[in-house]
């Protein structure tokens, strides 16, 4: 009898587990938890929510609409901007050297001076040469002296010669001391001229305008025009205003930098921080590309009138190529990245939407999107840790900005 009372229990039990498995829909959802169990399981299974990492899945409405920050798109013009890393480099760097054997007597220039063309830098022992020229202009006054009789000779034996009372071979002896004296006196100026030529060179002046170096001889030093040494060189002067900027871009890009050199000037920026910033235009582009890192070199002209940008420093470069007028562009905390690319999360009447886009490029803290966005949407840019698609959201306000802090009062 007992064993009876057990078999009945048993096929009463699975009788009611084989009912409420058959209408358990129905049961969840007279309870009130069906809806939200289905709508988490088709989210789950969603081809947008299999995009996002593994830890971003989860149900779509995890304890109330989650609290993001959006952003409304709108179409706008944007620069077509390159980014590269650059060498600033001086325009002309001319090594001053003497180009006589000499004394320095003085030395007109303090090293590191901003000197401009034509300045008076250093002065040369002249005595000997200023001697020479004495000479040679005393040897000249002789030389017009003795052209002067000669030609007087000259002219007396053409008259004798037109009286019959001379001979030809004394007319034409005359002539010709005639054309040695004027031989002589060009030549002993030709030796001033040389002298002359020689003395400029004892007045060492700026051949540009620019900042000179460290000075390795002072007053007192011989140089010689043929020591090769590092002491051979006075100075060094490098003109810095305007100054080059060199940088190298890949060769993709070559064809649009040369097609918009060809429209125009072409802008370029050298960043050294945030706040200090020098503009210009492309100037050059080398004249093959490099095998071996597949990038060509290019260089900026620019204006360096305040000395922001020093020879040999390196800073950042942006070439704008040209405006892309209506491009939809977003704040870069918009985009996020999963295993299918990019995308964003667009709001839509309450509720997030995991849409995948192309990113063009990114610049100034913006991404400019190429496909999956459109006009006048709505995208978050704060709280999608949070979120799943078709979550429901609440808008809340951006955060303020921080105060920027005060200056320090000078003095």
């Amino acid at each position: 009898m007992r064993m009876v009372r057990v078999a009945v229990l048993a096929t009463l039990a699975v009788v009611v587990c084989g009912t409420a498995y058959v209408y358990r829909d129905d049961v969840a959802r007279r309870l009130g938890f069906g809806t939200s169990a289905k709508a988490a399981e088709q989210a789950q299974s969603s081809p947008a929510a299999m995009a996002q990492p593994q830890g971003r899945r989860g149900r779509a409405n995890p304890g109330g609409p989650v609290p993001v920050v959006l952003a409304k798109i709108a179409q706008k013009p944007m620069p077509v901007v390159v980014d590269a890393v650059g060498t600033v480099q001086a325009i002309a760097s001319i090594q001053i050297k003497p180009r006589l054997d000499s004394q320095i007597m003085k030395v007109n220039v303090e090293e590191g001076a901003l000197v401009k063309q034509g300045d008076l830098l250093f002065e040369l022992d002249s005595r000997t040469l200023r001697a020479q020229i004495g000479q040679i202009e005393a040897q000249i006054r002789k030389d017009q002296a003795q052209l002067a009789q000669a030609r007087r000779d000259h002219q007396r034996y053409e008259d004798l010669l037109g009286k019959n009372a001379g001979t030809v071979v004394q007319r034409d002896t005359a002539q010709t001391a005639v054309k040695a004296a004027e031989a002589q006196l060009e030549a002993d100026e030709a030796a001033k001229a040389n002298v002359q030529a020689s003395l400029t060179y004892t007045e060492i002046r700026a051949p540009v305008s620019g900042r000179i170096g460290s000075i390795s001889s002072k007053a007192g030093a011989v140089v010689r025009v043929g020591d090769n040494s590092v002491a051979s060189t006075l100075a060094t002067i490098n003109q810095i205003d305007p100054i080059y900027v060199t940088f190298a871009i890949p060769q993709v890009i070559l064809p649009e930098l040369r097609s918009a050199m060809a429209k125009g000037a072409v802008a370029v920026t050298a960043i050294v921080d945030d706040t200090k910033k020098q503009s210009g235009t492309m100037a050059f582009i080398e004249n093959s590309v490099d095998p071996n890192t597949g990038t060509v070199t290019a260089k900026a002209r620019i204006a360096n009138a305040n000395e922001l940008l020093w020879p040999g420093q390196f800073v950042k470069v942006e070439i704008v190529l040209g405006i892309e007028d209506g491009a939809i562009a977003v704040p870069s905390a918009a985009v996020q990245l999963g295993p299918q690319g990019a995308y964003v999360f667009v709001v839509k009447d309450g509720t997030a939407e995991l849409r995948q886009v192309v990113v063009k490029r990114v610049q100034n803290g913006e991404s400019v999107i190429g496909k999956g966005l459109g006009d006048g949407e709505q995208v978050v840019i704060d709280g999608q840790l949070r979120l799943v698609n078709g979550a429901a959201v609440a808008v809340r306000a951006p955060p303020p900005e921080p105060a920027k802090p005060a200056s320090p009062p000078r003095g």
